[in-house]
């Protein structure tokens, strides 16, 4: 999964990000999306794979390109290449490309063939954390007792811990308590994967992820951290009330009927990183468009781009950043600079 395969499977991700970025800071999400959403299928549709879509655009099938279920690689006309699982956000972020602002990535998982978990298309509660507090910190407990966890774990004292926590109504009272408790508070308007993520680099600034994002992103997050070593747990919320947003299912009983419609018989099981990403073999690749902390975005210079992916990999224990140069037009100069 490493070899030509893993190269691969980062020229797909760097595709998508350099065709969405064409739109950064045009106040246009949905382009930005469809653009990132077609350059990642064309691309993938060219890897010697039998690919299989479980985290995708759309979970009932009513999105025209990688939904949930869609065959992907050229191995389904052959029989050839690797089965794989792949969980996809070809614009993780689209109002953050919008409106160029910092943290959207293109985004990608793979597992052999049912290592990753097929979650709804519902929302997740979620706990990042360093690799210092994996299976320490819990999701079962309040925020102040995870934070005073993270204090003696990290040896940093509660008031200079930062957890991120995306800006939303449900998340009112979850900001006061940590804020009570005394750390502080990031707020983001979108793109928690990549905040989650920031939970896996020790330099980062950022020492937890708390609250509640969507599911399927959910799922992405912790391959990444499983790969980093780093601590992930996620709970499905299918209850509407609690999301004060909508969701797949016109009730918190039509959500139940879903996911045991799927073989999710215990609705409100607490799932770790090694159960959303069970895989042997796991491989998460994130391709910045606009910059973070951690990743750079796509640069233009005439004749082409530069870009900079992050790859992490369970199998070899490594996280490598891949940058690269892509040539469009020979005889044009190369920007080498740092």
């Amino acid at each position: 999964m490493e070899s030509k395969l893993g190269l691969e499977i980062i020229e797909v991700v760097e595709a998508a990000a350099i065709a969405s970025s064409r739109l950064t800071g045009k106040g246009d999400k949905d382009g930005a999306d469809e653009a990132a959403v077609e350059a990642m299928r064309e691309r993938m549709n060219k890897v010697a794979m039998r690919g299989r879509i479980v985290i995708g655009e759309g979970e009932r099938d009513d999105a025209p390109m990688l939904f949930i279920g869609e065959e992907v690689g050229l191995g389904h006309k052959d029989g050839t290449g690797p089965e794989i699982d792949i969980a996809v956000d070809p614009c993780e972020g689209t109002n953050l490309c919008a409106y160029s602002q910092a943290g959207a990535i293109a985004v990608l998982a793979i597992a052999e063939k049912g290592g990753l978990f097929a979650a709804p298309d519902f929302y997740m509660k979620k706990l990042a954390a360093p690799q210092a507090a994996k299976g320490k910190v819990d999701i079962s407990k309040s925020a102040t007792e995870n934070l005073q966890i993270l204090s003696q774990c990290l040896d940093i004292p509660i008031n200079d811990l930062t957890v991120i926590v995306m800006k939303r109504e449900r998340h009112n009272d979850l900001i006061k308590e940590i804020r009570a408790a005394g750390a502080r508070v990031q707020l983001i308007g979108d793109g928690d994967v990549g905040a989650a993520i920031n939970c896996g680099f020790s330099d980062s600034g950022i020492h937890a992820l708390m609250g509640i994002g969507a599911a399927p992103e959910g799922v992405i997050s912790a391959a990444a951290l499983k790969c980093m070593g780093a601590h992930f747990q996620g709970q499905l919320i299918y209850d509407p009330a609690i999301v004060k947003t909508g969701l797949i299912g016109e009730s918190k009983e039509a959500n139940i009927a879903r996911m045991l419609s799927m073989g999710i018989t215990d609705p409100d099981k607490i799932y770790t990183a090694d159960e959303l990403a069970s895989g042997d073999k796991v491989m998460f690749v994130g391709t910045g468009i606009t910059s973070c902390n951690w990743l750079q975005g796509v640069r233009y210079f005439p004749g082409g781009a530069r870009t900079q992916t992050l790859v992490v990999s369970s199998e070899s224990k490594t996280a490598r950043f891949v940058d690269t140069i892509h040539m469009w037009e020979p005889g044009k100069t190369i920007q080498l600079v740092n």
